[in-house]
C-alpha cells in the first residue's frame, strides 16, 4: 500500500501543473458560493490533487468542486446543530485515515507535500467527514430500523452468492530502472485512465510489458485467490471483471493487473431448499378441490377450513423429508397454490405450498438469550455466511448510508449555490 500511495502522489504531481506567478493571481478568487461560504479556485485545484492522490485519477476540476460544495453543506449542517470537531477528534480521524495506508499522520502529510498538497486539505477533508457522521447520527439514527424479514432476505442473498475463489488475470509489467521510474509510472497511469477493454489491455501489454506473458497479451492462467501474494489478493477482489488495478510499484517495475473474470463456488446448501407447506385431510376429493379453489393463501386456509382448521398441519421440510407423493405435487406448484390429492379410499388431502426458501443453516431466533457457550447470542453459521448480527449491521449501514445521501441531496436543493 505504501508503494501504491507513492505512485499516486507522483501521478498527481505529473497530472497537475504547478501554478506560475501570473496564474496564481486568480487562484484565490471564489469560483462558487455555497450559501454564504466561498469556494476558491485554489481549493478546487488542491482537492483535485488530493482526490487523485487517493486513487481517483480521472477526477476533474468539476468533480473536485462538487466535492467541496458537498463538504460546505456538511459543515453548515453541523454548525446549525452545534456540532464541532475537537482537536482530539481531528487527530484521531487523521490517524485512522492514514493508518489505512499503513502510515502515521505525519508520514501521510509528508507524502501529500511531495505531491504539492497542503496539510489543510487533509484536515478539511477529515473535519467534514467527522462532523457529518455526527449530523447523520443526530438526525437519522432513530429513523433507521432493520426488520427480521430484511435480515433473512440478506442472509438468503449471501447464501446464493458464490464464494469467489479463482480469478483470471492479465498482467502488464513496465520496466522502471533507476532514473526512469517517472516515465514508467506515467505510462501506467495513462493506461489506467483510458479504462481499457480486455483487447486494449492486451495491446498495451504487447507494447509495454517486459515479461514473457506479453506475447499472449499479458494473459495468465486462472489462479486461486489463496495462491496470490497476500498484499495483492484484496486489491484484485476489489475489482469487477473488466477493471484494471491502480499502478503497483515493485523494485524496478510498475505493475498493472486486468481482471478478466472472477470465478466462484456455491456455498454449502446454496441449492438446497426448504418447503413450507400445509396439509389437511378431508372426507372427499370434491371437498378438497373446492377448498383448494377458494383459498387465496396459506393464512387464508385457516379461515376457509372452518371447523376443520384445527386439523391443518403446517411443516417446513427439505424435499427429502416430504412424503414422496406430496413432494411430487409440491415440485410443480407455485407459492400459495393448493391442490387436492386423492388417497385411494375416497378421502383426499388438500396440499398447499406456502413458500420455497434456501436451506439456511439453523440460526437461533431473534433476541435469543446470551449464554456462556454462545457469548454473542448468534451461534454458528454455514461456511461463508455471516452471523445474523453482522448481517443486521450490514443492512443498517446500507440503509443509513442511503438516508445520508438523501439528506445531503435535500441540503443541496435548499441551499443557495451561485457563481460570482
Amino acid at each position: 500500500m505504501r508503494h501504491i500511495l507513492s505512485g499516486m502522489i507522483l501521478a498527481a504531481a505529473l497530472a497537475l501543473p504547478v501554478a506560475t506567478p501570473v496564474a496564481a493571481q486568480g487562484l484565490f478568487q471564489p469560483v462558487i458560493y455555497v450559501n454564504d461560504s466561498a469556494v476558491t479556485r485554489y481549493e478546487v485545484e488542491q482537492r483535485q490533487r488530493f482526490m487523485r492522490f487517493l486513487g481517483a485519477m480521472d477526477t476533474t476540476a468539476a468533480d473536485a468542486q462538487q466535492a467541496l460544495v458537498d463538504d460546505r453543506l456538511r459543515l453548515q449542517a453541523a454548525s446549525r446543530l452545534g456540532i464541532e470537531i475537537t482537536p482530539e477528534g481531528l487527530a484521531a480521524g487523521q490517524e485512522e485515515f492514514a493508518g489505512r495506508a499503513g502510515l502515521t499522520t505525519d508520514e501521510l502529510i509528508q507524502r501529500l507535500a511531495q505531491g504539492g498538497i497542503e496539510p489543510q486539505v487533509f484536515r478539511d477533508f477529515i473535519e467534514a467527514g467527522t462532523v457529518w457522521r455526527e449530523v447523520v447520527r443526530a438526525r437519522l439514527l432513530a429513523q433507521i430500523n432493520v426488520s427480521e424479514a430484511e435480515v433473512e432476505q440478506e442472509l438468503r442473498r449471501v447464501l446464493e452468492t458464490p464464494i469467489i475463489d479463482r480469478v483470471a488475470l492479465s498482467e502488464l509489467i513496465i520496466p522502471a530502472p533507476p532514473g526512469q521510474e517517472a516515465q514508467a509510472m506515467a505510462i501506467a497511469q495513462r493506461i489506467v485512465a483510458s479504462n481499457p477493454t480486455e483487447a486494449q489491455f492486451a495491446a498495451f501489454a504487447r507494447e509495454f510489458s517486459a515479461v514473457p506473458s506479453a506475447e499472449q497479451g499479458g494473459r495468465l492462467d486462472v489462479v486461486r485467490l489463496n495462491e496470490l501474494p497476500p498484499s495483492l489478493a484484496p486489491i484484485v477482489t476489489g475489482l469487477q471483471p473488466g477493471q484494471v488495478t491502480q499502478p503497483l510499484t515493485v523494485e524496478g517495475a510498475v505493475v498493472l493487473f486486468f481482471l478478466r473474470d472472477a470465478l466462484g463456488t456455491l456455498r454449502p446448501g446454496a441449492r438446497a431448499q426448504l418447503l413450507d407447506y400445509m396439509t389437511l385431510r378431508l372426507a372427499t376429493e370434491a371437498e378438497a378441490a373446492r377448498l383448494a379453489q377458494i383459498t387465496r393463501n396459506c393464512d387464508d386456509l385457516y379461515t376457509q377450513a372452518g371447523a376443520a382448521a384445527s386439523q391443518i398441519r403446517r411443516q417446513t421440510q427439505s424435499p427429502e423429508g416430504v412424503p414422496a407423493l406430496i413432494a411430487t405435487r409440491l415440485a410443480s406448484m407455485d407459492p400459495d397454490e393448493a391442490t387436492a390429492l386423492p388417497l385411494g379410499d375416497g378421502t383426499a388431502e388438500l396440499v398447499m405450498l406456502c413458500s420455497r426458501q434456501p436451506a439456511l443453516a439453523p440460526l437461533p431466533p431473534p433476541n435469543v438469550p446470551v449464554t456462556a457457550e454462545q457469548p454473542d447470542g448468534i451461534g454458528t453459521t454455514p461456511e461463508g455466511v455471516p452471523a445474523r448480527e453482522d448481517v443486521r449491521n450490514q443492512v443498517f449501514n446500507r440503509k443509513i448510508t442511503a438516508a445520508a445521501e438523501n439528506l445531503l441531496a435535500d441540503l443541496r436543493a435548499d441551499a443557495l449555490i451561485r457563481r460570482p
